[in-house]
């Protein structure tokens, strides 16, 4: 059937300068809407494949007024595995760049890192003045068995930090397989939007559609 995205943009966003609302709408969008890349799998040096291309990178050249967006999240964000240019917020940089949409980026994913992990070092990444900080946390607590109302505790005050520094929200949507039961699984997938919806930030409902549990499109780990 017909694929189709929601993508969640508060009537609050007319109040937010032009630029960062319409970044934050093309983040969203282009985060759950592009089709994955193709990836040849080669070995590194702990005998785990790699995505690599032979197609060089172009440097991205980023005005120094661009907005600046800090990915907080865990080894996808943190790109484990792979060179640092092939990490998705890297890609996702590239591609708005050349689509005439350029963010400045810092990439603050931490691999095996968690909702209070991410809790306990948002205040320091704030220091950095972002525009926009994307969340994309959760799916080390679900892998972990953690306990739903601390996962969600977690999301809602890094949330609330960063709008209180200013700064908006982009929530990334993470689903888990069913390893814990389907009651617990689902029960982490409806943490998302509702933290978005009661809160009032744009979501990306699941940014790993296409990719994540394709075998082809994922690391020898899963």
């Amino acid at each position: 059937g017909e694929r189709k995205h929601a993508v969640g943009v508060p009537t609050s966003f007319s109040l937010l300068p032009c630029s960062i609302t319409w970044l934050l709408c093309v983040l969203a969008i282009s985060s759950c809407s592009r089709e994955p890349a193709e990836i040849r799998g080669d070995l590194g040096d702990r005998g785990t494949r790699v995505a690599t291309s032979d197609t060089p990178r172009p440097r991205v050249d980023v005005p120094a007024d661009a907005p600046l967006v800090v990915f907080l999240g865990d080894s996808i964000s943190a790109g484990l595995h792979l060179p640092a240019d092939q990490a998705f917020p890297a890609v996702l940089q590239r591609e708005l760049t050349a689509q005439g949409n350029p963010f400045r980026l810092v990439n603050a994913g931490v691999s095996g890192d968690t909702t209070a992990g991410g809790l306990a070092r948002v205040d320091w990444i704030l220091k950095q003045k972002p525009d926009v900080v994307v969340v994309e946390l959760g799916g080390n607590d679900g892998l972990r068995g953690q306990d739903l109302a601390n996962v969600e505790a977690n999301l809602r005050a890094i949330v609330t930090r960063v709008g209180a520094a200013g700064a908006r929200v982009l929530l990334l949507g993470v689903r888990i397989p069913p390893s814990y039961g389907a009651t617990y699984a689902d029960g982490f997938a409806a943490i998302y939007p509702r933290v978005a919806s009661e809160m009032g930030v744009p979501l990306v409902p699941y940014f790993m559609e296409g990719v994540g549990g394709v075998p082809e499109m994922v690391l020898e780990d899963g």
